[in-house]
């Protein structure tokens, strides 16, 4: 039987010749990940071991990450004492992959896996992060879970009763105009398939757009597939997966390409068209609520955003410092920018990005969630819009649940930066 990339992921990790959509699995995992709510995995996963004389040891310390990333440095006592916990959780079970809050090593976890090398095709991988579906841009399939869900994979070392999903192929074709991303083209899908349209399916991702994409820009749309419901985003691994763990990585063991099978059986297949995309926004309050940006021009903003595990890539800081150079952020604008990962901000900085960005009038911040996820840094007054390079602009996402929050590209949001109000970037003239 023909068998999809995610099936064949799930066949080697369940050690079956063959899975089927709608199997229950319970599947090994090559890699969990958590971030700060590890203290909550914590208090879980030694509840699975109380009341035995079995002492409370993780299945495989190499195997787990934690990266402190939401709320850095910590805003409240409450969140200090339990990064305390972790750490000390961490010490005991001799966890190797653990990311502190450092300005040599920290970052946001969904971007520290990949440039570290954790991440590896044909691997299935778990965090306690809904946004963990970023992974499958290296050929991974890589979902959240909850925090019990969890306690049982750092237990057991396999995800427990999960349905082998049916997939959905996308296939986008065509070259991306100027000042049109990847973010364009994910919000855009997103639009076409509703919030709801690719419930607990995967998202495979191909034709001769993704063939020519690097690894940051679908990092990007494998981000965002969550949003469309989607258990997971995945693109299937070729010479550009292989470029990036090797170069950017500094991965050096081998890896396992595998591609959907030629006659496999997808739930639906989707194309679309990059030669005529033009720049998207993702208007309040839900994240399907995409429109051109003709449509929304001219819109007053009071904050801009860049940065973040969807946009915060050294590509997405190198746009805005392009556009920004020689400009100033509006008067009436709040610009912040935050590069996803201490290896991003060094390579911006010594690139001489931040400089640029700094004498446009931007603030630049440490690597982390604090804007997105609305906890400290950047949280908006009553009645005011964001437009931010972020993932989601549910009412309340930026700390306040009554402002406003529009996603777009770097290159639009840089522009709006300019103007002050939603700006097309391919006009010029700010």
């Amino acid at each position: 039987m023909p068998q999809t990339l995610v099936q064949k992921i799930l066949s080697k990790a369940c050690g079956k010749v063959k899975v089927e959509v709608g199997d229950v699995v319970e599947p090994q995992v090559n890699l969990a990940m958590s971030h700060e709510n590890a203290a909550l995995v914590i208090n879980q996963f030694q509840e699975i071991f109380s009341g035995t004389s079995l002492e409370a040891y993780v299945w495989n310390p190499d195997k787990i990450a934690i990266i402190f990333d939401h709320r850095v440095p910590a805003e409240s006592k409450k969140t200090a004492t339990n990064q305390k916990k972790v750490r000390t959780f961490i010490e005991k079970q001799g966890i190797t992959k653990f990311h502190d809050i450092r300005g040599d090593e920290g970052g946001i976890c969904h971007q520290i896996l990949p440039e570290n090398g954790y991440v590896l095709p044909c691997s299935v991988i778990v965090g306690t992060d809904s946004h963990t579906t970023t992974h499958g841009a290296l050929g991974a399939f890589s979902f959240g879970v909850g925090a019990t869900e969890m306690a049982t994979v750092w237990a057991l070392g396999r995800i427990m009763n999960i349905e082998v999903p049916a997939t959905i192929k996308v296939i986008a074709n065509g070259d991306f105009g100027k000042y049109i991303t990847s973010k364009d083209l994910i919000l855009y899908l997103i639009g076409k398939l509703t919030a709801e349209g690719a419930n607990f399916k995967v998202l495979e991702y191909t034709g001769s757009t993704f063939e020519k994409m690097n690894t940051s820009a679908r990092l990007t749309v494998c981000n965002m597939s969550v949003e469309a419901g989607a258990t997971s985003g995945i693109v299937p691994a070729d010479t550009e997966t292989v470029r990036y763990l090797r170069d950017e990585a500094w991965y050096k063991g081998k890896l396992d390409l595998v591609q959907s099978d030629s006659d496999a059986k997808f739930d639906r297949i989707v194309e679309i068209d990059t030669d005529s995309l033009e720049p998207q926004i993702a208007c309040p309050h839900t994240v399907d609520n995409v429109k051109p940006v003709s449509q929304v021009e001219g819109t007053k903003i009071d904050q801009i955003v860049i940065g973040s595990c969807t946009n915060g890539r050294l590509e997405d800081i190198e746009i805005a410092a392009d556009i920004l150079r020689g400009h100033k952020v509006s008067r009436n604008v709040r610009l912040l920018v935050f590069p996803a990962s201490a290896r991003i901000y060094k390579q911006a900085m010594d690139r001489g990005l931040f400089s640029s960005l700094l004498e446009a009038g931007a603030v630049i911040m440490n690597s982390g969630c604090g804007p997105c996820l609305g906890i400290h840094q950047g949280a908006l007054g009553d009645g005011e819009r964001a437009l931010a390079t972020t993932n989601r602009n549910f009412k309340g996402r930026m700390g306040n649940p009554s402002s406003e929050v529009y996603l777009s590209s770097a290159a639009v949001a840089a522009a709006s930066a300019i103007t002050g109000v939603i700006t097309d970037p391919r006009k010029g003239g700010y």
